[in-house]
């Protein structure tokens, strides 16, 4: 009863705001329900902020319990459910947003919503899940309120013309895409060369004469401790990984942002880092000269770089079968090694630390690159700000 007389208050006071006019050139911009400072969002912030537009007011939604994820003085915020955030969401021009808002919240229309998503779809989404193993509801109340969601959309930002297929279906979308690719990835364009990358490695501690290896897995729908708590599990034992690395190698743990507070003391090896708070992950595709995962999209950003990936996929059954369910067929088309055993993850491991595969020529990450990565040329950003201006 109390939550539903927050809501009612918190949906009147923007009603309320919303019989004010728009303001024009107001941008509030959030990333995964204001838990982050990064992805899609973050790189059309940047974009907007170099312009040095002084017309343009550019707003950060956060949840004020994420408020140090913001080190930028020059950052105006506005923290989540806030009156201050009411007031800027009722009366912006634009919302640029990765994941979904609250139900509750409606959107009015002379606002644009510009949804940029946040991944090229492997998993089964919204609309198309058969499966749904998230505590707290079911898969008939989740398509219903994700079906309301997309309706608000004006835009929907598609990376390649698969995704864009995807999105129809999945989102029922059917307004206005922007064909860009992701601003995430103009990054990996820009500043793909040794002087920025080295620059990276410094800012965040890493050595500049051993190999960087990138670890980013996916979570789990069903391995919760309650309603939107997840709990991370390392599928390897840690003292193998370290022997394996020896000393000339590094890696990096990315956990997904649901189950990065499970990481927090993962080792206190020098070799070992956990960048899975407050890094941009595009800066640590950047340093990796070798990225794994299982699931996750990220690695369709990382094939932009057309680097080496290892793909472990230690419960690959039970996700494809119990959990989500594929678009396509991740363990023929993966464009990279695909192991699903611990023993064979670690010999894949040792066997890129022991040769140069930099520049090898590999026709599989070829053809992938082709299929997923062409519409990416680094100015994704320019692009849809252009779109939504006209």
């Amino acid at each position: 009863m109390k939550q539903k007389l927050i809501i009612f208050g918190l949906s009147s006071m923007f009603r309320i705001f919303s019989l004010l006019p728009v303001i024009p050139n107001v941008y509030v911009f959030e990333s995964q329900y204001g838990r982050r400072f990064d992805d899609n969002p973050k790189a059309i912030y940047d974009y907007l902020y170099m312009q040095n537009d002084k017309k343009n007011k550019l707003y950060w939604s956060i949840r004020y319990r994420d408020r140090d994820i913001v080190k930028d003085e020059n950052v105006k915020i506005v923290y989540r459910f806030s009156i201050r955030w009411l007031y800027y969401m009722a009366r912006a021009n634009f919302w640029i947003i990765n994941a979904r808002m609250p139900k509750w919240l409606p959107k009015r229309k002379e606002t644009k919503y510009v949804q940029t998503w946040h991944g090229t779809p492997l998993k089964k989404l919204a609309l198309d899940m058969d499966t749904f193993s998230m505590p707290g509801s079911n898969l008939e109340n989740y398509k219903k309120n994700f079906l309301i969601e997309t309706q608000k959309w004006d835009y929907l930002v598609a990376p390649n013309q698969y995704s864009k297929d995807i999105f129809k279906s999945c989102f029922a979308f059917e307004k206005t895409f922007i064909d860009s690719g992701y601003p995430r990835n103009d990054i990996l364009f820009q500043k793909n060369n040794s002087k920025d990358i080295n620059a990276i490695k410094k800012q965040l501690g890493i050595p500049l004469d051993k190999k960087v290896i990138l670890y980013a897995p996916t979570w789990r729908d069903d391995y919760y401790i309650s309603k939107g708590k997840y709990k991370f599990h390392v599928p390897f034992d840690m003292d193998q990984l370290i022997d394996v690395l020896g000393n000339d190698t590094v890696f990096i743990f990315r956990a997904h942002y649901l189950v990065a507070e499970s990481l927090d003391n993962i080792s206190t090896h020098p070799n070992i880092f956990n960048f899975s708070s407050n890094i941009d992950i595009s800066d640590l595709y950047l340093v990796s000269d070798l990225l794994i995962t299982d699931y996750s999209s990220v690695f369709f950003d990382y094939a932009n770089l057309k680097r080496p990936m290892l793909f472990y996929a230690y419960d690959y059954e039970h996700y494809r079968d119990k959990l989500r369910g594929f678009y396509f067929d991740l363990e023929k088309n993966a464009p990279g090694p695909f192991v699903t055993e611990e023993n064979m993850f670690l010999k894949e491991l040792k066997a890129f630390i022991g040769e140069d595969k930099n520049n090898r020529n590999d026709k599989r990450l070829d053809y992938f690159y082709n299929k997923f990565c062409l519409w990416e040329n680094g100015i994704a950003s320019k692009k849809i700000i252009d779109n939504i201006s006209e």
